[in-house]
Parts: structure tokens; sequence; C-alpha cells
């Protein structure tokens, strides 16, 4: 197979390996670009790939909660001015609202009434296109619901209140203080944010990601030249601390480094007056899918963001 620079120039952006090295991954595995991040892995010459920060999508990310409810959608435009715009920004909060009063699901809030309007969503968005210019379209929506408890939610480089470039939503499930548990599930959301987590729990983990980290891992052992038994173990060690990285509860918590996810939870369940569970959480990050290169330290963001609350 011909590789091309391109293919080469993607692989790069996705692993930070070097140009030829990215070429001899490419050409050993027949130019397949998800078996060719997991080639470099076992070298040591990349870890996982990383979605990249910003992408060619743009639009924004819109909140909209009432009681033990939820929403987030995600409304793309065809530039950031458009984002930036007013009637734009109304228009996202608009069509959280009204998916607030539906199951979530995108054929439902399109069909949904939009406030104040006596139009759908669906003519309200073809209305903005007429008189904004750009193609605007729903991509995609989240409804999670908690009772008793929360869904709380953060929402990052806020351009307005509830209107982002990322938006997070995690249910706490607990008999506590409603306002007290907000305030740490609104912590946990900044954190998700920035942590990117794959689930909450280990056992939450899809299978096919675990299986494909345990071959990755179980290369690299062998190269070890070490018993089978030596490698099955060292594979699970590995595995453990991937975990660790990966799910929520285990990771290290962004406002405060001292504990994890898990145990600020625990601390926190006096304050608010009883057991808090974390029942599940969605991210959007904008455009996401569609990397251009550029990455973006969230974490540290975050983190500082957490500092001046």
């Amino acid at each position: 197979m011909n590789i091309s620079a391109g293919m080469v120039k993607e692989l790069r952006e996705k692993t930070g390996a070097g140009m030829m090295d990215c070429k001899a991954a490419l050409g050993e595995t027949n130019g397949d670009m998800e078996a060719a991040i997991d080639w470099l892995r076992t070298k040591g010459l990349a870890k996982a790939a990383k979605k990249a920060g910003r992408t060619a999508a743009e639009g924004l990310v819109g909140i909209a909660a009432a009681g033990h409810k939820a929403v987030m959608v995600e409304v793309n435009s065809e530039t950031d001015f458009v984002a930036r715009n007013a009637e734009f920004q109304a228009l996202v909060t608009g069509i959280a609202k009204a998916a607030l009063n539906t199951d979530g699901s995108i054929e439902a809030i399109a069909a949904a009434p939009f406030e104040g309007s006596g139009k759908t969503v669906d003519e309200a968005i073809k209305s903005a296109v007429g008189t904004i210019g750009e193609h605007i379209a729903l991509r995609r929506a989240a409804m999670l619901s908690v009772n008793p408890g929360v869904v709380a939610h953060y929402v990052h480089a806020a351009v307005s209140p509830g209107l982002g470039k990322i938006g997070v939503l995690v249910g706490l499930e607990s008999p506590g203080h409603g306002e007290k548990l907000g305030h740490i599930g609104r912590q946990v959301a900044m954190h998700i944010a920035a942590a990117n987590p794959v689930a909450v729990r280990s056992s939450e983990v899809d299978p096919a990601l675990v299986e494909r980290e345990k071959g990755v891992y179980r290369e690299q052992a062998k190269e070890s030249g070490k018993p089978e038994a030596i490698i099955e173990k060292m594979v699970e060690g590995r595995l453990r601390k991937y975990f660790e990285e990966v799910v929520l509860l285990p990771q290290t918590f962004v406002v405060d480094a001292e504990l994890t996810v898990e145990k600020a939870l625990k601390a926190a369940e006096k304050d608010v007056g009883g057991p808090i569970n974390v029942t599940t959480f969605v991210v959007f990050r904008l455009g996401e899918g569609v990397d251009k290169g550029e990455t973006t330290d969230f974490a540290a963001e975050v983190a500082a963001v957490a500092g001046k609350k």
C-alpha cells in the first residue's frame, strides 16, 4: 500500500512519534491507522492516541437543567464567528430549554416547540439559517435524570451561562442536601472535563477497549523474554495502572490532588448528609471526532478555574 505524507502527518499528530517511526508503523500495518498507533505503543514510541483539543466543527454546546433532570445539546455552525453571534447563542439556549420537555432524542427535540416563537425547534433552526447565512445543525443531545439526587453540570470556556465548547453532565444519586450535593457535583463535572475518563468504574469500561490495551501490554511484556506466567502478571499490573488513569473514581481529583475522586466524594458525604453514588456521566466536546492536531491543556485550565471558586 502507498503510504501518503498525509497519513504520516495524521499519525504523528495523534501519537507524537517521529516521522520515520510513523512511516514505518503504517508500512508494518498496511496503512491501518489504529493498528499503527498500537504498533508504535508496543515499541514504546507513543502513548495512546489523544483527540485534538480543537476541531474543524464550530458552534456551541448548551446545557439546561430543571429539578432532577438536565439536558445537553451540541449545535454546529460553519464558523466560530457565528458561534459568537448573540442570535446563535440564543438559538442554542432555546434548543436546550426545549429539549428538557422531550425524551432527549434528536427527533423529539426537532419537533418540540421553540419558546416564544410559535415555531418548532426545527423551524427555528431553518429560520436562523436564513438570517445568519450559515448551515446550522443540531448534531446530538443527551439527557440525564437522578432521583433522589442531582444532575450536576459544567461548561468549559463558557461564552454565556450554559454555553461553551465542552459540556459535562454527571448524575449524583443521594438523599443528601441538594445545594451541597450540587457543589461537589460541579467539581466532579469540572474534573471530568479535564481528566476525560471513559467510565465511572473499571467494570464499566468497554471490553473491546480493555482487550486492546491488554494486547499492547502483552506484546510489550513479551519483549522482556520473561516466562508466560510472569508476562501475565506484568499485563495485570499495567492494566490496573490503566484503570487508575482512565476510570473516574480512582483518578486523582483535579480540584484536590491529595485525593482521588472516590475519596473526595466520600469526604463530602458528611457535609451532604448522605451517601453519594455517581450513576453516570456524559461529555460533549465540540466537533468531537474531527482532529486538527492542535491540543489544549484542559486539565491546567480547569484546575485554574477550580482554584478561583
